[in-house]
C-alpha cells in the first residue's frame, strides 16, 4: 500500500437517521483502501472519506451507498 491518500466529500441527498448515517459509515469502512469516514452531527448530509486511490475508486463510495437506496454525489476537496 501506497502513502498516496485522498479526500473525498459525499454529500448524501437524503436526511437519514444517527443509525443510519452510522451505518452508510460503517460500510465505507469496511471498503479496501479507505483509511477514514466521518461526519458531524451539525452537518449530517456531508460526510469525508480518506482513501487510498491506488486501492479504490470514489466511484465505490457512490455503489456502496447507492446499493442501501440512498441518493449521493462526491464533490472534491
Amino acid at each position: 500500500m501506497s502513502d498516496k491518500m485522498v479526500d473525498v466529500m459525499l454529500h448524501i441527498d437524503e436526511t437519514l437517521k444517527q443509525d443510519e448515517l452510522e451505518s452508510v459509515r460503517d460500510d465505507i469502512l469496511k471498503l479496501n483502501g479507505v483509511l477514514s469516514a466521518g461526519y458531524h452531527n451539525d452537518k449530517p448530509h456531508l460526510m469525508i472519506i480518506e482513501y487510498n486511490p491506488d486501492d479504490i475508486n470514489s466511484s465505490d463510495f457512490l455503489e456502496t451507498v447507492k446499493n442501501k437506496g440512498i441518493h449521493a454525489e462526491l464533490v472534491g476537496l
